[in-house]
């Protein structure tokens, strides 16, 4: 299967690029690799304290001759995604025992919901956790008494946090293991239409309160495509899940066999064996070109434009703003899921999923087949299903056309002819929107700028009744290094409101949407932020503004923009309490937004 030639030229720009730092990180990995199974360096006194817990385990753990299998867990009972991975390690050391390995609890990591911090100031930390659940799952494996790693993560931050301590740990195989999405409850849309309503004030908290319960109501990932569905599509597109085990149910049997099926694959891809498959071959540039493709073809998070380029920083590789348009612009929009249509993942899963997306774009040449995988070698298992018969496991051909094709289309008959995202570049500087929902008549707007440094504020004069004409709204100072960057997502039923009441309407700000952001044209992540002197901190209101998502400009159209004097925020509220005193070297340090606004690479 060969690729078109402009996905090949886009790969080889990537590897160009990176060749130094992509040269260093595989000589790092390959000599870690090659001292060998790293229990065998430790003293038995390190070893006795590593084992002593681990009961009828310490003489397989002793003797060093099966794989010892690092479990890195995002469990808590907060998250309804995470919920399910309670009683995983249970199972995960009895599969491994069974596979003549054994697994140990080497450390958890902390998973933040965005959807609790939504609009409050814990979402000041929600960025920065990435960099701490990376941290974390080093400090996990550190110990250095582990032949492979299985990562249990699902959520925004902590899918990208747990991929970047697997390819600083590359010389290890790493498995990640999802634990699948909650039943389809309220409608999407049935409860966007309830946020707005309250938003405009025409319903009570009550009818909120019920629409939000009605459509959160269990364990497992939340429905809609927003970061952490985009996240388990990635994973299969990189080649880090077992094929076709990101949307299974949890509770089913065959959420259990996959489950035990990663286990078995971790202990069979182990240095002591005969097939291994250390993360930083996995992750390649190849791997990281097959998910933005997967992220352009299904519309997915705009959060992942700051979580890739971080990502593939961890493994030596350098991704740039170009990328992801240059690759928007030869990729179909293949799928259409809430916030990009009325579809939910299960039903997105029951209409082919990502085996029938994956088949299609190989078919196309806009995916690279040739890539290693911890499944084996190649993409096109990708493109296959699992199935449990009898109780045993197996792998079928995926579905070759679409079960619903409101939902899911083929490559020759898309949704659209480009993916979702694409670069914004102006005087403003440079950021992302996201159109695959936007309705095409709004893909420019133009209209006299009103200028704030807060949603809050914003929100106010919405409840004050001042937006009465086209408006390109602004929010300022909230980037990485203002306030940790938080999302702007409690903005979404403000906006949306307006734009229903027939202004056109659109979102300019240094912060980040998320996942569900929708059908409100928003220029987001645009750097260099207000914080640092950027453009927007120049902006007043009453200048006219025109986001033109067509031509991927972003301009004020104002003759002296840069010779004002720039406006400063007050950023002492944002100093102290919910824990934000202890991320103020994140803040002061933080790399900018379109390198992935990290710390820690």
């Amino acid at each position: 299967m060969s690729v078109k030639p402009a996905l090949a030229a886009i790969t080889d720009r990537i590897r160009e690029r990176s060749r130094p730092t992509r040269e260093a990180y595989l000589a790092r990995i390959a000599s870690a690799a090659s001292e060998g199974p790293a229990r065998a360096h430790l003293s038995c006194g390190n070893q006795a304290h590593a084992y002593a817990a681990m009961g009828a385990d310490k003489a397989a753990l002793a003797e060093g001759r099966a794989p010892n299998l690092g479990i890195v867990t995002a469990y808590n009972d907060m998250l309804s995604a995470h919920q399910p991975y309670e009683h995983y390690p249970e199972l995960i050391r009895a599969a491994a025992r069974r596979a003549g390995a054994t697994a140990q609890v080497a450390g958890g990591v902390p998973s933040m919901c965005d959807g609790v911090t939504q609009g409050r100031a814990g979402m000041e930390l929600s960025l920065f956790s990435r960099d701490v659940i990376a941290l974390s799952a080093g400090v996990a494996l550190s110990h250095n008494t582990f032949d492979a790693a299985l990562f249990l993560g699902i959520c925004d931050k902590i899918v990208p946090g747990l991929v970047m301590a697997a390819a600083t740990f590359g010389h290890l195989p790493a498995v990640f293991v999802p634990s699948g999405p909650m039943a389809s409850g309220l409608p999407n849309d049935e409860k966007s239409k309830v946020r707005q309503q309250f938003a405009a004030g025409e319903v009570g908290r009550d009818a909120l309160m019920a629409a939000e319960m009605a459509s959160y109501h269990g364990a497992g990932t939340c429905t809609f495509y927003g970061t952490a569905n985009t996240n388990q599509m990635l994973m299969e597109f990189m080649g880090l899940h077992l094929p076709g085990s990101s949307f299974v149910a949890p509770g089913t049997p065959l959420r259990e066999a996959l489950t035990v099926a990663a286990v078995e694959r971790a202990a069979a891809i182990t240095r002591l064996g005969n097939d291994f498959r250390p993360a930083g071959h996995v992750l390649d540039e190849k791997a990281f070109v097959n998910g933005l493709v997967g992220l352009m073809a299904t519309g997915g998070s705009t959060n992942l434009v700051l979580h890739l380029p971080a990502m593939a920083r961890a493994a030596g590789i350098l991704l740039d703003l170009d990328d992801f348009s240059a690759i928007s612009a030869i990729v179909p929009l293949m799928a259409k899921v809430y916030p990009n249509g009325l579809a939910d993942v299960n039903h997105f899963h029951a209409a082919g999923g990502l085996s029938f997306m994956i088949g299609q774009l190989l078919d196309a040449g806009l995916l690279h087949e040739d890539v290693v995988t911890v499944a084996g070698d190649g993409l096109a298992r990708y493109a296959s299903e699992p199935k449990l018969s009898d109780g045993r496991l197996s792998w079928v051909d995926g579905p070759s056309d679409s079960l619903n094709d409101r939902i899911l289309r083929p490559a020759t008959d898309a949704f659209q002819a480009s993916g979702g995202l694409k670069e914004l570049k102006g005087n403003l500087g440079r950021g992302v929107i996201k159109i695959s929902a936007v309705a095409p008549e709004r893909h420019v707007i133009e209209a006299p700028a009103r200028v704030f440094s807060s949603q809050e504020a914003v929100k106010a004069a919405f409840q004050r009744g001042e937006f009465t004409a086209d408006t390109v709204v602004v929010v300022r100072f909230q980037g990485p290094r203002a306030n940790g960057m938080p999302e702007l997502h409690s903005l979404t039923p403000t906006l949306a409101v307006l734009q229903d009441r027939g202004l056109k309407v659109a979102l300019v700000t240094d912060g980040r949407m998320s996942g569900a952001s929708g059908k409100v044209p928003a220029a987001i992540h645009v750097s260099p932020e207000a914080a640092c002197g950027g453009p927007l901190a120049y902006l007043r209101d009453g200048d006219l503004v025109r986001l033109d998502a067509a031509n991927g400009t972003i301009e004020a159209l104002v003759p002296d923009l840069m010779a004002r004097a720039p406006a400063t925020a007050d950023l002492t509220a944002n100093q102290h309490g919910t824990g934000r005193e202890l991320f103020a070297a994140f803040r002061a340090h933080v790399g900018a937004a379109e390198t992935g606004a990290a710390l820690v690479v």
